[in-house]
């Protein structure tokens, strides 16, 4: 069995191919820093793993990507689309570099990948994709927009293939890992500080593996987030707009 995992060099990814490799999957992992890549492989033992330098900001790189891979005969069974990233501030003032960067990494690339397994996936009828969203992709993020965008289309992309295969009675699995605050390297490169204090990303990356592969849609790693998504429900869009954008602001990372 083997798996593809995007994003691997740090954070959630990292700990996904740590378990993952513990399970007894071989691993493909990619990322921009090749030099992370190289130690998270020596620090995994029993498995085979390939390391791929890939930039997911640019479009074509994950064409690339899955090319290469086919063209080298390997066949995934298990694509993790951990890589993402956020960019903090008000729209108007957001470079807009940085967000075509982050659609392409966010957007892009997670349904290109997608697409293009889940189809290898649906001839065999068999195969497991987890997609990375966020509690972010529930609502709207003033002065996160890009982001929180990103994230809502990620989790809708998701939910509506797991309804397409469920009707069609596939043994192919698709969900979205949906956790709030995780301490991982975001918040440095998004300029940010979360409010809250966020789950390890060891407890996150296992317990979304095991739900997937149980066949769970939406996974919301963390009781005070499955709480905070429950009580959404019962507030206005108006309202819970608000709410975030409060919430946003104290994530500023200038602020002490």
């Amino acid at each position: 069995m083997k798996a593809l995992i995007t994003g691997a060099s740090s954070g959630i990814g990292r700990e996904f191919a740590y378990y993952l490799a513990e399970l007894g999957y071989d691993l493909i992992i990619c990322a921009r820093r090749t030099d992370e890549l190289y130690k998270l492989r020596d620090e995994l033992s029993g498995v085979s793993v390939r390391v791929v330098t890939i930039d997911l900001s640019r479009e074509q790189d994950a064409f690339d990507l899955y090319e290469h891979l086919h063209n080298d005969g390997e066949e995934i069974d298990v694509l993790i689309n951990n890589a993402g990233f956020g960019v903090y501030g008000k729209f108007h003032d957001v470079p807009l570099d940085k967000e075509i960067k982050l659609i392409h990494t966010n957007i892009s690339a997670v349904h290109i990948l997608t697409k293009l397994y889940l189809n290898d996936m649906l001839d065999r009828d068999s195969g497991l994709i987890l997609n990375v969203g966020s509690m972010a992709g529930f609502s709207a993020g003033p002065t996160f927009s890009s982001y929180y965008a990103s994230k809502n289309y990620v989790v809708r992309l998701t939910e509506g293939i797991h309804e397409e295969l469920r009707r069609a009675g596939s043994h192919v699995k698709i969900s979205v890992l949906c956790p709030g605050p995780v301490n991982t390297n975001f918040n440095d490169v998004a300029n940010v500080r979360f409010a809250m204090n966020g789950l390890h990303p060891r407890e996150v990356a296992r317990y979304a593996f095991d739900q997937a592969r149980r066949g769970k849609m939406v996974i919301i790693p963390g009781m005070g987030m499955k709480l905070v998504k429950f009580f959404s429900h019962f507030v206005s869009e108006k309202a819970l707009t608000r709410i975030s954008y409060n919430v946003q602001s104290k994530k500023d990372g200038k602020s002490t």
